[in-house]
């Protein structure tokens, strides 16, 4: 049985290698006739392209549809590794925020202890009205912006204009339905601030450029780049701890101060109705009474 077989086979392989000559020999004759055709007829050249287009599709969308597959899996295979490394980050994160969570609630007992032993009053969470910015009433040398509330919303000269990341500015005109606030970058703002790590208070102005500066800091002042700058709330103008920036760079004029808002990309606001706490008539004239007897 294995004899014929052997036989067989090798009587086998020269018809075939006579078979492939053969077929490359008739595409060869195939691809000159039809050169010879296209010079010949065109009309009938462009039947015969496509009638073999025609045979030839069923063929290649066969032939294109494992490719096609296997690129699908490829594809998904790199999606799922994408996804386990994402899951990976987020595991890490969250476990990383739990810490940090725990951490936050120790510290909100304790503060909340220490509060109740101290008998500490806080004071109200301002309320706010949000406007929308209708025009910027800036120029070269002004950074001011126009917002569509007015005293008619309740809006006053003095208060605070903040969106979600920081504050922007405060009110220095109102209207009925419109008012002007100056951005904390012109020229002309003066906040009370200070340091939030190291408690030192200092005068936030602008210079009319996209950063902000500190002035008036105390000689022993210790500052650090990327320390947080908050509002002090010193002159009872602006809530205390509102949060403005970071220390950016210090240089031989002083510290410079990168904003968290950024003023030109605003759109909607936030204006915080703050009042501060004021002291009754009566006790603040008998504490003048008292300060004038000890003069």
């Amino acid at each position: 049985m294995n004899a014929p077989s052997g036989r067989m086979v090798r009587m086998a392989a020269p018809l075939r290698a006579a078979v492939q000559r053969s077929a490359l020999v008739l595409l060869i004759g195939a691809a000159l006739a039809l050169m010879v055709i296209g010079k010949v007829d065109e009309d009938l050249a462009r039947r015969v392209r496509l009638i073999a287009t025609d045979v030839a599709a069923p063929l290649l969308a066969v032939l294109a549809e494992p490719v096609a597959v296997g690129r699908g899996a490829v594809a998904e295979a790199r999606a799922l590794l994408l996804l386990r490394e994402e899951n990976l980050r987020l595991a890490a994160e969250v476990e990383r925020l739990s810490q940090w969570q725990a951490v936050a609630r120790r510290l909100e007992q304790e503060n909340r202890s220490y509060r109740e032993l101290l008998n500490f009053v806080e004071e109200p969470a301002p309320s706010f009205v949000s406007a929308r910015l209708i025009a910027e009433a800036g120029g070269p040398f002004v950074r001011a912006a126009i917002v569509a509330s007015g005293r008619h919303d309740g809006v006053l000269r003095g208060q605070a204009v903040v969106t979600s990341d920081g504050l922007v500015g405060h009110v220095v005109e109102v209207g009925e339905r419109a008012s002007r606030i100056l951005l904390l970058t012109d020229l002309n703002s003066r906040i009370p601030v200070r340091l939030e790590s190291s408690r030192f208070r200092a005068i936030l102005t602008g210079d009319n450029t996209e950063t902000l500066r500190l002035l008036f800091l105390p000689g022993n002042a210790e500052i650090a780049v990327g320390e947080r700058v908050v509002t002090s709330g010193h002159g009872g103008l602006l809530p205390p701890g509102i949060p403005i920036g970071v220390i950016g760079a210090i240089d031989d004029a002083g510290a410079v101060v990168v904003p968290f808002v950024d003023g030109e990309r605003l759109e909607f606001v936030r204006i915080l109705r703050f009042e501060p706490p004021r002291l009754a008539p009566g006790i603040a004239r008998a504490l003048g009474e008292t300060a004038a007897s000890g003069d």
